[in-house]
C-alpha cells in the first residue's frame, strides 16, 4: 500500500500538487498522467525521498523496498550481465559473504536463503530481461563502456527490473527503447508480481500494463480503477455530470436573485428574501468545466507530384566506404503513402531515412526522385541543433530569411507555439515545445514528404494525439519511425521492416508484427534449450540443471494453477454481476446505478481477458519445458 495524506509539494515557487490525499493499492499497476509539466516526474522523487514536502506524508508500509531507474547511464568494464546481476543486493552480499565464510552452520543459512530467492536461477532472468531490451548474447558480455548512452540507459532499465522491489516507479522507460523492445516491456511490466508506478505518454503500454491510473491535473491527484480506456471515458463522464451541476446550480442561482432583487425591499416579503439570500450563502459552489488548452499541430500543404515521388531500385549505404549497412533496396514512394520502418535499434531504420533524406549518398544502385520535391527530416539529434539564447521566433526567422514577422509566427502557431512562447528562449522551452519547434521548422518549405525519427519523445498524450490526426490530415507523404505502436497502427498503411541488411514490406499490421516478435522470442528460448541439452556438461552442472529445471517447472505449475483460480474467481463475479444486470428493476433505478455496474463488468472483463492471456502463456511454456 502507498498513501499521499494532504501531500504538497511545491518547486521553485509553483505549487504543483496542493493538500491531495489518495491510496493506492498494494499490488496495482498504475500508471500515472497529466500533461507535461504538472509534476509527475517530481512526485516520483518524492517518492523516493528526494524532494522536500512543504505538507502532508507519503505512507507505506516499513518493509516495502522503493525501486527506480537510475538517472545515469552505467559505464565502465563490467558487463551488462554483471551489472544487471549486482542490483539485486541481497544476493551479491550473500554470495560475496559465502566466499569469506567458513562457519557450516553460517553457510547452509546462507544456502538456504539463496534457495527461497531463487538466486541459481538468477543469472538467465537477468539474460533473458537484457534480450527482451535488446542484447544478444554477445552484447551482454561487452564492456558497458563500448555501448552509446542510450542503450547504457537500457541496461539501468534491466537493473531496475531485475531489482524486483515492492513499488517500481518508473518515469518513461519507453524513451530509449525501438518499437520490439517497447512491446517486450508492455508484456513484462503486465506480469509484473509488486506494485508499479508507471509515467508514460504511451497509450498502449498503459492499456496493457495497468489496472490503475493516478491522474494528476490542477495540483490534484484522483485514482480510477481500470486501464486507460476506463480511465478515460470515466473522466469524460465525471466532467460531463460536473459541468450539468454547475449549469444547473447557475440556473438555481439566477432564479434566487431575480426573487431577491425583486422583492427584497418589499415588507411582505422580506423575509423570504433574506431567507433566499441566507441559502445563496450556504450554497457551495460548483466548478464550471473550463478545460485546458488543446494541443495543435499543422502540417502546410504541398503541391501535387506525379507518382512516385522517390525510388529506390538496388541500392546499397553505408558510411565511410565500409561494409553497407543497407543494400538491395528496391523501395517506392507516392504522395499519399503512409510508412512505418520497424526492426530492432541498430538494424538501419535511422540510416535508410538519412539516404532518403539526401544526407547520406548511395553507394550503389539507383535513388531517383522528383526534380520538384521537398523533404523535411526529424532527426533525433536536432535538439543539440537549436541555439539555446535565440527564441523560438528568432530561430525560425532565420530559416525563412525575408518573411515577414507575421508570416514567420503564423507558422509558429501551426504548431501550438503562439504569443508568449514564440518570444521565449529555446533554452527555457519544454521538450515537448522544442519538438513542435522542431517540426514546424522541418516544415518552413512545404515538403511533400515527411521523415520522421521518433518525433513523439518529449510529447505528452494530447500532443500525440494532436500530431497524429495531423499526420492523418497532411497531403503528402510520411515515412515514420516510432516505439510507439498506437501511433505506427493509426498512421502507418505500409509496415516496411529493416532486418539482415535489407528492407522489405512487412505483410500484416501492428497486431501480426506483435504476434511475430513473440514467436520469435519462444523459438529463440527453446533453440537455447535444444543447445544447452545437447551440450557436454559435468555431473555436478547435470545435478544443477535438473533442480533449476524442477524449479522452474514448479513455477510454472503455480503460474498456471493461480491463473486458473483467478478465472474461476472472476467468472464467478461476472455471474453474479450478470444476474444484476438481467434484473429489469435495476434499469428503472438511478442512472449512476446501472453506469457503476457496466463499468464493473468491462473491468471484469479485462481481467478475465488478462487471466486467460496469463493461464494460456503459462501453459504454453509449462508445455514448452517438457
Amino acid at each position: 500500500m502507498l498513501s499521499f495524506n494532504k501531500l504538497s509539494i511545491r518547486i521553485g515557487g509553483r505549487l504543483l500538487i496542493d493538500n491531495a490525499s489518495v491510496q493506492l493499492p498494494a499490488n496495482g499497476h498504475v500508471g500515472f498522467v497529466g500533461r507535461n509539466g504538472t509534476g509527475k516526474s517530481t512526485l516520483l522523487k518524492a517518492i523516493l525521498g528526494e524532494v522536500q514536502l512543504e505538507a502532508g506524508a507519503i505512507r507505506h508500509r516499513s518493509r516495502d523496498r522503493i525501486g527506480s531507474v537510475a538517472q545515469e547511464a552505467p559505464t565502465g568494464t563490467i558487463t551488462p550481465l554483471e551489472h544487471v546481476l549486482a542490483a539485486n543486493v541481497e544476493r551479491t552480499h550473500l554470495l560475496k559473504e559465502l566466499e569469506k565464510t567458513s562457519d557450516g552452520t553460517r553457510v547452509a543459512t546462507i544456502h538456504e536463503r539463496l534457495n527461497e530467492i531463487s538466486a541459481h536461477a538468477a543469472p538467465a532472468r537477468v539474460s533473458q530481461i537484457l534480450a527482451g531490451l535488446g542484447f544478444d548474447e554477445a552484447a551482454q558480455n561487452r564492456p558497458l563502456k563500448s555501448f552509446s548512452g542510450g542503450w547504457r540507459m537500457r541496461v539501468a532499465l534491466a537493473a531496475g527490473l531485475f531489482s524486483q522491489p515492492d513499488f517500481l516507479l518508473l518515469d518513461e522507460p519507453t524513451n530509449h527503447l525501438d518499437l520490439e523492445a517497447s512491446l517486450w516491456l508492455e508484456r513484462f511490466l503486465a506480469r509484473y508480481p509488486n506494485g508499479l508506478i508507471l509515467v508514460s505518454h504511451d497509450r498502449d503500454l498503459l492499456e496493457h500494463a495497468c489496472d490503475g491510473i493516478l491522474h494528476l491535473d490542477a495540483a490534484q491527484l484522483a485514482y480510477y480503477t481500470g486501464n486507460f480506456e476506463q480511465f478515460e471515458r470515466t473522466r469524460r463522464d465525471k466532467l460531463a455530470q460536473q459541468q450539468t451541476a454547475y449549469m444547473r446550480q447557475q440556473a438555481e442561482r439566477k432564479h434566487i436573485q431575480a426573487f431577491i432583487d425583486r422583492f427584497r425591499y418589499k415588507a411582505s416579503k422580506a423575509r423570504q428574501a433574506q431567507s433566499r439570500i441566507k441559502m445563496l450563502k450556504r450554497m457551495e459552489p460548483i466548478a464550471g468545466v473550463t478545460g485546458e488548452a488543446t494541443a495543435h499541430f499543422e502540417f502546410p500543404c504541398p503541391d501535387v507530384l506525379a507518382p512516385p515521388i522517390l525510388v529506390l531500385e538496388g541500392a546499397a549505404v553505408g558510411y565511410d566506404g565500409s561494409v553497407p549497412v543497407l543494400q538491395g533496396l528496391d523501395l517506392r514512394i507516392d504522395m499519399d503513402d503512409r510508412i512505418a520502418l520497424l526492426g530492432a535499434n541498430g538494424n538501419g531504420k535511422t540510416t535508410l531515412l538519412r539516404l532518403l533524406a539526401g544526407e547520406l549518398v548511395a553507394t550503389a544502385g539507383e535513388l531517383r526522385k522528383s526534380a520538384k520535391l521537398k523533404i523535411g527530416y526529424f532527426a533525433q539529434d536536432q535538439f543539440d541543433q537549436l541555439d539555446p539564447n535565440l527564441t523560438a521566433f528568432r530561430h525560425l526567422a532565420t530559416k525563412i530569411p525575408g518573411a515577414a514577422d507575421a508570416k514567420v509566427r503564423a507558422h509558429l502557431g501551426r504548431f501550438g507555439l503562439e504569443q508568449t512562447k514564440a518570444d521565449t528562449r529555446i533554452g527555457e522551452l519544454s521538450g515537448g515545445e522544442r519538438t513542435r519547434l522542431n517540426l514546424a521548422t522541418i516544415t518552413t518549405l512545404t515538403p511533400h514528404l515527411l521523415l520522421l525519427d521518433e518525433p513523439t519523445n518529449h510529447l505528452d498524450i494530447d500532443a500525440r494525439e494532436a500530431l497524429l490526426q495531423a499526420l492523418n490530415a497532411f497531403e503528402g507523404a510520411v515515412v515514420l519511425v516510432s516505439h510507439d505502436p498506437h501511433l505506427v497502427s493509426m498512421v502507418a498503411d505500409q509496415l516496411w521492416l529493416v532486418k539482415d541488411g535489407g528492407c522489405e514490406l512487412f505483410d500484416g499490421d501492428v497486431a501480426d508484427y506483435r504476434h511475430s516478435i513473440l514467436e520469435n522470442t519462444r523459438e529463440t528460448r527453446r533453440e537455447e534449450k535444444r543447445i544447452n541439452r545437447n551440450a557436454p556438461v559435468s555431473k555436478r552442472e547435470n545435478r544443477r540443471k535438473r533442480a533449476e529445471d524442477r524449479a522452474a517447472k514448479a513455477s510454472l505449475r503455480r503460474a498456471v494453477h493461480d491463473a486458473e483460480k483467478r478465472m474461476e474467481s472472476i467468472a464467478a463475479e461476472r455471474e453474479a454481476l450478470a444476474g444484476k444486470l438481467a434484473d429489469p428493476l435495476i434499469y428503472e433505478g438511478p442512472t449512476a446505478d446501472l453506469a457503476n455496474l457496466a463499468i464493473l463488468k468491462a473491468d471484469l472483463d479485462q481481467k478475465l481477458e488478462s487471466a486467460e492471456t496469463d493461464w494460456l502463456e503459462a501453459q504454453e511454456a509449462l508445455e514448452a519445458e517438457t
